[in-house]
């Protein structure tokens, strides 16, 4: 999943970005509300983490134009980290758009558990746990199984890009992903990676499904997307 953190401070926001990068998130940051509206304004990202004190825009007023009709960013879900804890800064920030709020100091385990819950929501699921056919991703547990029918799960050992490719494909499942997707899934600004990468991890994940049942088809000109194998 592709993430975007918006936080002036450097410490901080490079003490959140291990954290996430370490949960599997591509991470992409920016240190003002100016600069994170004309990222969004071109580019798609999965969740916007946003801190409200930013120097110029503050977040407050960089959700609010995020909202705004025609915006590319009208749907990112948008969570508000703080350290401001009054009521009143709360039910604005919600009210301007905000999908959650977090106030400052935070556990890392709690906004992840935050971040998941948005990421579902916007993707219309109900359960930590993805499935398609036998197998099953468990996001909130990190761990990847294969089910057979009437029979006990069997883990599915992933690397991390393999599981954030998996994970991609199967929130949009049955639908095909585009390749365009996964790879912003896979990497943020600072990484270098290129676009036969997503093939790569893609052939890996072949070899580990097909023996269960479940293939991965390439749509050309488009991406892939997850079928069960029939008899």
């Amino acid at each position: 999943m592709r993430l975007l953190l918006v936080e002036d401070d450097v410490m901080v926001a490079s003490g959140i970005k291990l954290g996430l990068t370490d949960a599997g998130y591509a991470v992409d940051w920016v240190g003002s509300g100016e600069r994170a509206e004309e990222v969004l304004r071109c580019e798609s990202f999965d969740v916007a983490v946003i801190d409200i004190g930013l120097p110029g825009i503050d977040g407050l007023e960089l959700t609010r134009r995020l909202r705004r009709p025609g915006m590319a960013s009208q749907a990112t879900p948008v969570l508000i980290l703080t350290a401001r804890d009054a009521l009143q800064d709360r039910v604005q920030g919600l009210d301007l758009g905000a999908d959650d709020y977090m106030v400052k100091p935070f556990e890392l385990p709690e906004l992840l558990a935050r971040l998941r819950a948005l990421l579902r929501r916007s993707q219309a699921a109900t359960s930590a746990v993805l499935s398609f056919g036998p197998v099953e991703l468990d996001t909130a547990g990190r761990v990847a199984s294969v089910r057979p029918h009437g029979a006990a799960a069997v883990p599915l050992e992933l690397g991390p890009r393999e599981w954030t490719v998996l994970e991609y494909l199967l929130i949009h499942a049955p639908k095909p992903a585009s390749k365009e997707k996964l790879l912003q899934a896979l990497t943020g600004w600072d990484k270098e990676i290129t676009p036969n990468a997503v093939e790569v991890y893609v052939s890996r994940l072949r070899g580990k499904l097909e023996p269960h049942g479940v293939a991965l088809r390439a749509i050309r000109g488009f991406g892939y997307r997850l079928e069960l194998v029939t008899a």
